[in-house]
């Protein structure tokens, strides 16, 4: 079964078909994952699993397997699949070593970019803006579609990065971190200031600013941690003081 998978979307803004089988069930379950269908902790039998995504328990079991390399499902040798637990100690883990590899990733991005980076750039917040436009009127039915853009704006930025595992580490940290920007969009509603925020980020790095672009992107990165400590389900959790204060 070929399925289009709702609320992906590729970097030119179309809507993202999957090229497999496994690739689909991949990626629906790890939409159902970060939107929490199947919450932290949750075992995920493949009998169970394949009936209702329509696949082979083979297929499952390949698409489990890059979900474990994404650190959103953990394997228990022969016990099976379970959803990665979550805590804020864990998102400020993330959150940490993401300020410290994507404000590096920022700094070569903007010492490497070229004409066509700086046209990718433009038209990644083009298309992020029109969609934070949407989410202030719809949070429901539009924060597939801001989180698709925040991430391809996110990439584009460090587009043109020379180092192959900074951007691979960041391609993992991101998908953790989706499941706390998740929880922390649909319980307060997305401030005003982060459009800003973006824009900031945004003219810094088409200016070539990369002292100004990577101390606005940090405190931009470390307000999701902030507001996911907010939330009523994390606001009791201990947590480490963040380095730069916020």
């Amino acid at each position: 079964m070929e399925q289009l998978i709702t609320g992906d979307f590729a970097a030119n803004g179309e809507a993202y078909e999957p090229k497999t089988l496994v690739d689909g069930a991949y990626r629906q379950l790890r939409r159902d994952i970060i939107e929490g269908r199947h919450p932290p902790g949750t075992k995920l039998r493949v009998e169970h699993l394949k009936d209702e995504y329509e696949v082979g328990a083979g297929t499952l079991r390949e698409a489990l397997a890059l979900l474990v390399s994404d650190s959103l499902v953990v394997a228990q040798g022969q016990r099976g699949f379970r959803v990665a637990p979550i805590s804020l100690a864990d998102i400020e883990d993330i959150t940490r070593t993401r300020v410290m590899l994507e404000c590096e990733a920022l700094r070569q991005s903007i010492t490497n970019g070229d004409e066509v980076w700086e046209g990718n750039l433009v038209s990644a917040f083009h298309l992020l803006t029109r969609a934070e436009e949407k989410l202030a009127g719809d949070v429901d039915g539009s924060v597939n579609e801001w989180e698709e853009r925040n991430r391809v704006f996110h990439e584009t930025l460090i587009g043109a990065c020379t180092s192959r595992w900074i951007r691979h580490f960041l391609a993992i940290l991101y998908r953790q971190s989706e499941r706390y920007r998740r929880i922390s969009v649909l319980n307060r509603p997305v401030p005003q200031d982060v459009h800003e925020e973006h824009e900031h980020i945004f003219k810094a790095a088409i200016a070539r600013d990369a002292d100004e672009a990577t101390r606005v992107l940090s405190g931009h990165i470390w307000r999701t941690f902030q507001t996911v400590a907010s939330v009523p389900q994390f606001a009791q959790e201990p947590a480490r003081k963040a380095a730069n204060g916020g």
